[in-house]
Order: C-alpha cells, then sequence, then structure tokens
C-alpha cells in the first residue's frame, strides 16, 4: 500500500497568532513583541489565509470536517474578540464542524486578558489553556511572566465560572527546586483545576535569553537523576487526584485529554495557518507537510498579495511519514496501533525500525508490543528515556 488514508478523519486547525506583550526567556516559540499589535490586519489576514487553504482542498463536499481548533501563540487572548469569533464562523461555514467540535484558546493570567474571557466564551471557545507556569512567586519572577501568583488564581477561578474545559501549564525541574516543593506546588495546582494539566520540564532552547544566561553559569538545571525523580513525582501526585498521564508532559482525567493535541501524537491530518505554523494535509492519496513564512509581517503580505503565507509544500514519503508517527505516537500511554500504522504509513513497524534495538528495547521492557491487541507502546520506564530510545529506535 503506498500511501495514508482518505478523508474518513477530521481534521485539526491550528491558527497561530505571532504576538506577546513581552518574550519569556526560556521561550523559542514564533513570538514576536510589537510596541502596537495590528489586530486588524493580522486577523483579516488569518481569515483570508483560512478561505484560501478551504478553496486547494476542493468542493465543500470533499473538505474534511473539523473535529477542533486550537489558537495558539505568541498570547491569542491578545487577539480581537471578533476575530476569533469570525474564524469559527468561517471554519464552520468552508469546512463544517463536528457536533462536539473542541475549540481551545491560550490566555496568560493577566488582568487585562481575564477580562476577554466572557467574549471569548460568546465568540465560541469552549477550552481554555492558561499560561499559569507557577505558582512560587520567586518561580515567576525567573521565569520572566507578566502575572503573580494571586492574578494565576483569580484567573482560574474566572475560567472555572465560564468555562467547563480548562487545563494549564505548569514547568517544573526548575533551578533549586526540590521533590517536596514541587509536591506542594503541584497540590495546590490541582486542588484549583483538575481536569487538565500540561506540565513541562525547564529545557534550555536554543536562541533565548536562557541559553545566554546558562552558558554564563548564571543558573543551574536539576540534574538528570533529579530531574528523572521529579517526572515520576509528578506522575504519581496527578493520579492521587485522579489524573493520567496519557501523553508525555499531558495529564488529565479520562475524557477531559486535549482532542486536538491527540490529532498530532495519533499522526492525523492538521491545518495550520498564520505565521510560522506547520501543516499535515492529505490530498489524493499523499500527505504534504506545510509550512508557513515565520515573520509575521512578511507573511501578512504575502497573504495580502497571494492569498497565502506559505512555503511550498513537501510531498512525504512512506518512510517519512513511519518516521514521524512513530516519534509522535510513541509519546503516547495509549502507544500506536500497527494496523493503523500500515494504513497511514504504507510499512510495517519491523520495516521501520531497527531490528536489534527494537528487540533490545522489549526485552528491557521500554517498550510492549501487544500480539493481541496490535499495540505498541512505551512503558513508563521507556517513556522517561524515549528520546535517546527514539533516536536509536526509528531509522
Amino acid at each position: 500500500m503506498d500511501g495514508p488514508m482518505g478523508r474518513e478523519e477530521p481534521l485539526a486547525l491550528y491558527v497561530h497568532w505571532p504576538f506577546c506583550l513581552s518574550k519569556c526567556p526560556y521561550c523559542d516559540f514564533n513570538s514576536h513583541v510589537r510596541a502596537e499589535i495590528p489586530r486588524a490586519r493580522f486577523g483579516n489576514a488569518l481569515r483570508r489565509e483560512l478561505a484560501h487553504e478551504a478553496g486547494r482542498m476542493g468542493e465543500r463536499a470533499e473538505r474534511p470536517v473539523v473535529s477542533s481548533i486550537f489558537f495558539g501563540g505568541g498570547t491569542p487572548s491578545l487577539m480581537a474578540p471578533e476575530t476569533v469569533a469570525g474564524l469559527i464562523e468561517d471554519t464552520r461555514t468552508l469546512f463544517g464542524m463536528t457536533d462536539d467540535v473542541e475549540i481551545t484558546l491560550e490566555a496568560n493570567p493577566t488582568s487585562v486578558e481575564t477580562g476577554l474571557l466572557r467574549a471569548f466564551r460568546d465568540a465560541g471557545v469552549n477550552r481554555i489553556s492558561m499560561g499559569i507556569q507557577s505558582l512560587e512567586p520567586e518561580a515567576l519572577r525567573f521565569l520572566g511572566r507578566e502575572h503573580d501568583a494571586p492574578q494565576a488564581i483569580a484567573a482560574l477561578e474566572t475560567a472555572r465560572a465560564l468555562f467547563s474545559r480548562i487545563s494549564f501549564d505548569l514547568i517544573y525541574a526548575r533551578p533549586g527546586q526540590d521533590a517536596q516543593a514541587w509536591r506542594r506546588e503541584l497540590d495546590a495546582a490541582l486542588a484549583l483545576v483538575s481536569d487538565h494539566l500540561s506540565l513541562y520540564q525547564l529545557t534550555i532552547e536554543p536562541g533565548t535569553r536562557f541559553e545566554s544566561l546558562f552558558r554564563q553559569g548564571r543558573f543551574h538545571l536539576p540534574d538528570d537523576d533529579d530531574a528523572a525523580a521529579l517526572y515520576e513525582l509528578t506522575a504519581d501526585v496527578a493520579a492521587t487526584h485522579g489524573l493520567r498521564g496519557y501523553e508525555i508532559s499531558n495529564y488529565a482525567r479520562p475524557g477531559a485529554e486535549s482532542r486536538h493535541n491527540l490529532t498530532y501524537w495519533r499522526y492525523g491530518d492538521y491545518l495550520g495557518i498564520g505565521p510560522g505554523a506547520h501543516g499535515r494535509l492529505t490530498r489524493n492519496g499523499a500527505t504534504f507537510a506545510t509550512r508557513r513564512h515565520r515573520a509575521p509581517e512578511p507573511w501578512a503580505e504575502r497573504v495580502e498579495r497571494t492569498g497565502t503565507g506559505a512555503h511550498p509544500e513537501e510531498r512525504l514519503d512512506n518512510r517519512d511519514r513511519a518516521r514521524e508517527m512513530l516519534l509522535m505516537g510513541l509519546r503516547l500511554a495509549e502507544g500506536i496501533s500497527t494496523t493503523r500504522f500500515r494504513r497511514r504509513t504504507g510499512m510495517t513497524v519491523p520495516d521501520a525500525t531497527d531490528p536489534d534495538i527494537l528487540h533490545a528495547a522489549i526485552g528491557e521492557e521500554y517498550l510492549v508490543h501487544d500480539q493481541a491487541t496490535g499495540i505498541l507502546r512505551a512503558t513508563a520506564a521507556g517513556r522517561l528515556r524515549l528520546e535517546s530510545l527514539l533516536a536509536a529506535l526509528v531509522l
């Protein structure tokens, strides 16, 4: 079989808003600070690019229905609510939506953004993802956040009154953080909202201010053993609150998992619009990797001139798809269906992996291959060392 599945699976839509009030020192996302944010111009450009992409997918009846929309950034809660409403309505008109469509918007707990939450709900957003990052005052200062802990708590309380589904982010494995302090902070966070949490270890990303400070020895991170202990503690504390780790950095009550992000990890189709957005799209039996121009103003100029800020698409062959599906799918606790893997990639798992490494990983109980269900998954021990395991395993 040469080629991925067709249209039977719905589509996820990612909308990238590139602007922030300030640049966090750990952040390597495509985010930009402007003295004046050109909201109207970029709102219009996003809507135009969405319409352009819909037109490339053929007649309305041929387009996949959208099951999730994710407004990410940057800081998408700096968008005008009417732009969010317009993009949601355009999606409904151009593509159609599933009855239970998930529409997520990322927000920060500053007073300005919190004050707009009701307007975003009225625009059609039904899930909020809050960038809290910490509940510790010193950590918030270190991470360069614009809010304090009382603002974060107030924002979560406001969000809980308006939305049935809430997630928020925390960063751990920070300088000087020990297990006892992290347990206290995590317990306090889960007492506020215990639906979905994204819990990320602090990493040093190239090109960030933290990279420069770290190289200068201005701060130190926990060593690998301490970081691993904090990771295991994270899963234990989340479990006591009824949340399971369904992906390496994400924890949720059953049924509260991020449906949008599951599309990525399960290697489904997703359309990305806006500066720097990526996508994976199936057309005529082939999968294409898409990406947009990163710089906001040149992206907008291209959209205004041609309807899109996209770079030329890359057609992915069987091995490309197999590699990507393994790298994404083994992050999930549920693992990968080998039957779906073959349908999506045209290859079997043994054909796409180093046989000796696969055999050894199963023998060491880092991976489990359930012959009865056809599921390949990483164990808890395997997910703890997944990066190095995948580097050796995937061809």
